[in-house]
C-alpha cells in the first residue's frame, strides 16, 4: 500500500474544524456513547475504514461492550443480542451511510422515530454524516491505527 500524505500535519486547522469541533457537540449529543461507538464501528465497517473500525471497537471495549457484540456488528440483523432501539439506529445508520441505493427509505424513517425522540435522530443522523466524512479522509489518505501488542 502507498504511503499517503499525513492530513493530521499538513492541514491542522482542517483538522481542527471538522474532527474536533464536530466531536465535541456530538461527544455531549442526546446519544449515548455506546450506541454512537455501535453506530460509527457499523458505517466504519461498511466504508472500509480500517482506522475507524479499530478505533470504534477499542472504544467499544473501553465502555464495557462484548466482545461478541462488537464481532458481530456486521450482521447485526441475524445476531439476537441487539436491542430494537440498537437496531433501529444500525438500520437508519446503514441506510444513510448507503443513500445512493437505499435513498433512506421510510420504513428505517418511521422506525427509528418509534425509538429515538426528534433530537436523538437529529443528532444520530450527524453522527452518521460526521462518521462517512471521516471516514473518506481517512480511507483517502490512507490512515492506518497503530499496531496494538
Amino acid at each position: 500500500m502507498s504511503r499517503r500524505l499525513d492530513y493530521y500535519k499538513i492541514s491542522p486547522d482542517a483538522v481542527k474544524a471538522f474532527f474536533h469541533n464536530g466531536y465535541g457537540y456530538l461527544e455531549k449529543c442526546a446519544i449515548e456513547p455506546r450506541l454512537r461507538y455501535l453506530v460509527e464501528l457499523r458505517v466504519s465497517q461498511i466504508n472500509g475504514c480500517v482506522y475507524c473500525v479499530d478505533l470504534h471497537s477499542r472504544q467499544l471495549r473501553k465502555e464495557g461492550e462484548s466482545e461478541q457484540r462488537i464481532d458481530c456488528v456486521a450482521v447485526w440483523r441475524e445476531a439476537p443480542f441487539y436491542d430494537e432501539r440498537e437496531r433501529a439506529a444500525l438500520a437508519w445508520a446503514e441506510a444513510v451511510t448507503r443513500l445512493e441505493t437505499t435513498g433512506v427509505p421510510d420504513s428505517d424513517y418511521e422506525n427509528a422515530l418509534d425509538q429515538f425522540e426528534e433530537k436523538e435522530l437529529v443528532d444520530m443522523t450527524f453522527v452518521i454524516a460526521n462518521m462517512n466524512l471521516m471516514n473518506r479522509i481517512a480511507i483517502s489518505f490512507r490512515k492506518m491505527p497503530d499496531k496494538r501488542g
